[in-house]
């Protein structure tokens, strides 16, 4: 089993949500956040502008994580060039669930 992690800015939120819709992956978990980075100053104190980030995490079988990587690597048109849509895959080798069947 694998995990897949994909980091992006919120502007590409539709083009992510398109890529995992055409490879029917249908299970995931979509979390907002704050990115920090080099980046020009703004702001009163002069410190960079965080970057508003999207987080997408799911758990797929090997051949799903791979179409998933070819995926992202073949998307283009992104809000910025700089902060391109990134995927990570890692291993599962062990999961837990507290009291109920499991299903993976």
């Amino acid at each position: 089993m694998k995990m897949i992690l994909l980091t992006y800015l919120e502007g590409d939120e539709t083009c992510v949500e398109r890529l995992l819709r055409e490879l029917d992956i249908q299970m995931y978990s979509q979390i907002s956040m704050e990115g920090h980075g080099k980046g020009s100053t703004a702001g009163w104190y002069g410190e960079a502008a965080p970057y508003r980030s999207r987080m997408v995490f799911s758990f797929m079988s090997e051949a799903d994580a791979d179409r998933v990587l070819a995926g992202v690597r073949s998307c283009s048109a992104v809000e910025d060039p700089r902060h391109p849509i990134r995927a990570f895959e890692m291993d599962v080798t062990r999961t837990a669930a507290c009291g109920c069947a499991e299903e993976i």
